[in-house]
């Protein structure tokens, strides 16, 4: 005898609510995970988006940020080599580029740069340029920058993940 489920003067078969909810149960627990499994590389040039401030309200005021970018060698065994950090402005000019020599990453280590929130420059579609290489695969490392403002009584806070744009290229 199958289980009936009584829901607002209804009566449901429960294997009938399994066949609707299952498929799109799957479907929300392989996206979640699509995120979490990555592909091994040698290295890439990824775009991680900025924004040095942000507007609000009617009048598009001005909220203006600190930023750090983040990068972190999420691969537990082998170094990567980072050989390019470049910060660019919303009309795609070159504001700084913060490497003059490449910098190694341990297994697991993390570096970071920071945009200080009186830096104005940038503005809302500001972004970095960051390139790394591996001697080997790897699992690559995970770019992001987090935005934060605690000025008055206001408290903004949000992440921007980095984007492969292509391989590393020197």
């Amino acid at each position: 005898m199958q289980p009936h489920i009584k829901r607002k003067g209804r009566t449901f078969k429960s294997r009938s609510w399994l066949v609707l909810w299952l498929p799109a149960l799957l479907l929300m627990a392989s996206a979640s995970l699509a995120g979490t499994c990555s592909e091994h590389s040698k290295g890439q040039t990824v775009y991680v988006p900025v924004y040095s401030h942000i507007y609000s309200g009617d009048r598009e005021q001005h909220i203006y940020l600190s930023v750090t970018l983040s990068v972190r060698n999420t691969d537990p065994k082998h170094a990567i080599t980072i050989f390019r950090v470049d910060y660019y402005d919303s009309n795609g000019q070159l504001i700084k580029d913060y490497l003059k020599t490449p910098i190694t990453l341990n297994p697991l280590a993390t570096t970071r740069y920071v945009i200080k929130e009186s830096d104005k420059v940038g503005g809302s579609g500001a972004n970095f340029i960051v390139a790394w290489k591996a001697d080997q695969s790897v699992v690559p490392p995970l770019i992001e920058t987090v935005m934060i403002s605690t000025r008055y009584t206001l408290g903004i806070s949000f992440t921007s993940r980095g984007r492969v744009i292509g391989p590393a290229a020197p």
